[in-house]
């Protein structure tokens, strides 16, 4: 009992003192944002055809829908063209400091807001990967995805270094940030937008609003740690439960598939992956496709490897060597599916999604070779120089002429 006891204390105290992985959520936060700025930089001369005035599902027909269904958008809220453009521009932004990690918090909900606002005006615009981005974009809200590789990190530690020298540290964008967006929230609730939406995004604007503000609060009023170390407590509790939800999202998607292609004759034959690989849409590079798909090897390889893979991965968590292999051998699949097929943005997503079981260990490894590859980047960009600027080495030149 006393084992039993103690093992139990461990794990409470494991989940309340720490948020954990936070590699991996910072890698799941920059493979998610990247993928989705990518594809609205990619469609950006398209985007009014995909999600604007312009496009085959129309405002009309969207607002039927959405009257049924209830999804959130903000996209709904008026038809025009400046606000369309708002949004689009807003949902870029937001990537892009998402990506960077600058206002994690707030950008995450605001990134949150772009994904499904563009993806419930049009709902037939997606490979696959859009159902997991939407999902993801929520969960990331409820997550300290900016401990590492972030902006946010580095302010923090310059914070911590300027307190050690016993310096006043003082945050003037934050309260601004979050003075503005709550002055949109409540606007946008007087203005009954939200009433026909889903009551669940609303509810995560104003708690994640309400939480930030409490959070400043503690930090700036109390004069006793304890009001932020319980928050501070909370968060990783809110933060490690969403890490397990992200995780068990992923051993769902491939368990599902998985035995869905077992129970399918298609996958059984290997007609699953000769036929898409004849198909005009999912064959970018014909000469490579026709390749694959001539040596009957190679398409038995692919169908019985595929369903083996996605069928064994979620009961793989338990061994770490083959877990391992395995997430290589996906990773490794879901580019290839990129390249062949020409679905960049769904192996984008899938790849994200499975960097949350890669190793802590690889994850410090990569990430230390990238900032050494930034350093020497930086480095000879200082010492190269400039075009028709004078530097020691280079000898004085006396012009000799009419002025001279």
């Amino acid at each position: 009992m006393n084992r039993f006891s103690l093992a139990v204390s461990r794990a409470i105290a494991r989940v309340t003192e720490a948020a954990l992985g936070p590699y991996q959520t910072a890698v799941i936060r920059i493979g998610f944002s990247a993928t989705w700025l990518l594809f609205l930089l990619r469609e950006l001369p398209h985007r009014h055809e995909l999600y604007g005035p312009d496009g085959p599902w129309s405002w009309d027909l969207a607002a039927q829908l959405i009257t049924t269904n209830r999804a959130f958008t903000v996209l709904m809220w008026t038809d025009g063209g400046l606000w369309f453009e708002s949004v689009y521009a807003l949902a870029v932004l937001s990537s892009v400091l998402l990506l960077l990690g600058w206002r994690t918090r707030t950008m995450s909900v605001l990134f949150m807001v772009g994904v499904l606002s563009l993806q419930n005006r049009s709902v037939f615009m997606g490979d696959g990967g859009d159902n997991v981005l939407h999902l993801m974009s929520i969960y990331l809200v409820f997550t300290r995805c900016a401990q590492v590789w972030s902006l946010d990190a580095r302010r923090a530690g310059r914070n911590r270094a300027a307190r050690a020298r016993g310096e006043r540290v003082t945050d003037r964008t934050g309260p601004v940030l979050w003075g503005v967006l709550g002055f949109v929230l409540v606007a946008a609730t007087l203005a009954g937008r939200m009433d026909g939406d889903d009551r669940l995004i609303p509810a995560v604007l104003w708690t994640v609003w309400l939480a930030q503000g409490l959070w400043w609060l503690a930090g700036r009023r109390a004069r006793t740690g304890e009001p932020r170390i319980v928050l501070d407590v909370v968060a990783n509790i809110v933060h490690n439960g969403a890490l397990l939800v992200i995780m068990a999202e992923a051993c769902l998607i491939y368990a599902t598939a998985g035995w869905y292609k077992i129970q399918g004759s298609r996958w059984q034959d290997g007609t699953a992956v000769y036929y898409p690989l004849h198909l005009e849409y999912f064959s970018p590079w014909p000469g490579l496709a026709g390749l694959l798909s001539a040596s009957g090897t190679v398409v038995m390889l692919v169908t019985y490897g595929t369903v083996l893979v996605q069928v064994a991965f979620p009961f793989t968590l338990l061994n770490r060597r083959v877990k391992n292999v395995l997430l290589a051998l996906m990773i490794t699949e879901h580019a290839v599916i990129a390249v062949v097929l020409g679905l960049p943005f769904f192996s984008l997503a899938m790849i994200a999604a499975d960097a949350v079981f890669l190793p802590t260990a690889f994850l410090r490894r990569l990430g230390g070779r990238t900032a050494r590859a930034r350093d020497g980047l930086l480095r000879r960009a200082r010492r190269a120089p400039i075009p028709g600027q004078r530097t020691r080495e280079s000898p004085r030149t006396t012009h000799v002429g009419f002025g001279a």
